[in-house]
């Protein structure tokens, strides 16, 4: 499964104008933010974490997510953000069924096996997990590294629970 989530950034992460997109910080409406993309397993717990800018397509993010391998899945789940071409071909290449639903906009138009979607429920409840953490929930950091390292942080987290209840 793969999947974004905004996240503000505040103020104070926001340095020189020339600095801000090489440390993911976009501007948007509502100022400054990053964006998380997350490769989850079928059980719904982190395997890859991408930062992007805050207005960059949930596209842009595929190939960093797919390098952090942990297998090649069976069939990866998206939103229609996630909805191109290409995506799918190079699923289709690995041997994973895209579940995918497409925009409402495409000539083509695919369908998606409602159980198995109905599955992405857990990515956005590992996304709302990670939220509850104040420190990712807001970007306080200044450089990228400092903030995808308390991301990942919070991820190890979510996965001593998990470890722990088996």
């Amino acid at each position: 499964m793969i999947d974004s989530t905004i996240v503000r950034a505040h103020r104070c992460a926001a340095g020189q104008r020339s600095e801000q997109q090489k440390q993911a910080l976009g501007r948007s409406r509502g100022g400054f933010s990053t964006k998380i993309h997350l490769r989850c397993n079928a059980a719904g717990l982190p395997i890859g974490v991408v930062l992007s800018e805050g207005e960059a397509h949930d596209v842009t993010a595929y190939e960093g997510l797919m390098q952090q391998r942990d297998s090649d899945p069976g069939a990866m789940l998206a939103d229609k953000g996630y909805d191109s071409d290409v995506i799918r071909h190079d699923l289709q290449d690995s041997g994973a069924t895209p579940e995918i639903p497409t925009k409402r906009n495409r000539k083509i138009q695919y369908s998606v096996s409602k159980p198995l979607y109905a599955l992405r429920s857990r990515i956005e409840c590992f996304i709302g997990h990670l939220k509850e953490q104040r420190r990712i929930a807001t970007r306080y950091d200044k450089l990228a590294t400092s903030f995808v390292g308390f991301v990942l942080l919070g991820c190890i987290r979510i996965w001593m629970r998990f470890v722990h209840r088996a």
